[in-house]
């Protein structure tokens, strides 16, 4: 239960991070750097408020280092390109190709680790990411080739800063210095952008609330749920964001109830439930869990 409720509070702060994106970006209230920058700034002082208030305290488990530059180069790479693709992208097209990207890099990885995908996950992955692809099919449109190479660099990234944090002792600690570390990064950025720079009051808030709240808070939450997780589960349940995301948009948005929305989360659920619930045998289990 606790895995459950800790994947699904990472999903949903997902899925508010793309809606908070769009609306910045979509909207012109602010350009791709400032927005990355903002949102990494803002990252880095919810974090390390969170520890703060933590007490202090000692997270338990084996003294380790806390996060890494692999982790952080992965966490910037997918920031930055992230907001430059949507640029240059339509949303479904967009979302089509980051899953995507990510669903490949995850699934490669493992079946290289020995988390090869037994037939009623394959199934189950299959199903969800047809039920995916239909989501999204009437926005889909032929991509720019700077959008679909960034938005693709974005998900083998994301996907590589989700395996880094597979068995992370220390979630919270791990995530905020992977997201200081980006710092300099996000100084050289915006001195390189400065003179393209346009941040209006709107673009700023939008920014700060995906940098504290969907990134800092979501992602430390998720590095929580991957303990719980094998890398196929990590990988497939990240088709539910769209899902998530779609109901974000009936509930604040008004937006209407199509056939289409409930023909399509009906699929990613089914396949998501075939993953979960699949049998593995006892020695792959193992592997998969160390």
């Amino acid at each position: 239960m606790k895995t459950i409720l800790l994947t699904s509070l990472a999903l949903t702060a997902f899925a508010a991070n793309s809606v908070l994106n769009r609306l910045a970006l979509g909207e012109g209230a602010i350009d791709a750097a400032n927005f990355t920058v903002i949102r990494l700034v803002s990252g880095v002082v919810a974090l390390f408020i969170l520890m703060k208030l933590a007490g202090g305290k000692k997270e338990s488990g084996p003294k380790k280092r806390q996060g890494s530059w692999l982790a952080t180069g992965a966490l910037f790479l997918y920031v930055i390109t992230f907001s430059y693709a949507y640029i240059y992208l339509d949303t479904g097209i967009g979302a089509l190709i980051l899953f995507g990207a990510v669903q490949i890099t995850m699934i490669l990885v493992g079946s290289f680790t020995g988390s090869k995908l037994q037939s009623v996950e394959w199934l189950g992955v299959l199903m969800a990411f047809a039920g995916f692809i239909y989501l999204v099919f009437p926005s889909l449109s032929t991509p720019s080739l700077v959008g679909f190479i960034l938005m693709t660099i974005a998900g083998v990234s994301w996907g590589a800063y989700t395996l880094l944090g597979r068995g992370c002792a220390h979630p919270l600690g791990d995530t905020a210095h992977n997201f200081y570390r980006t710092l300099p990064f996000a100084l050289i950025l915006l001195l390189v952008t400065f003179q393209f720079s346009h941040v209006s009051t709107r673009g700023f808030v939008l920014a700060a609330l995906s940098g504290s709240i969907a990134s800092g808070l979501g992602y430390a939450i998720w590095y929580v749920a991957l303990a719980g997780l094998s890398t196929t589960r990590a990988a497939v349940v990240q088709l539910l964001v769209p899902v998530i995301a779609a109901a974000g948009g009936l509930v604040f948005g008004n937006e209407a109830i199509t056939q289409r929305l409930v023909l399509a989360s009906l699929m990613i659920l089914g396949g998501v439930m075939a993953v979960l619930l699949s049998k593995r045998p006892s020695g792959q289990a193992k592997v998969e869990a160390s």
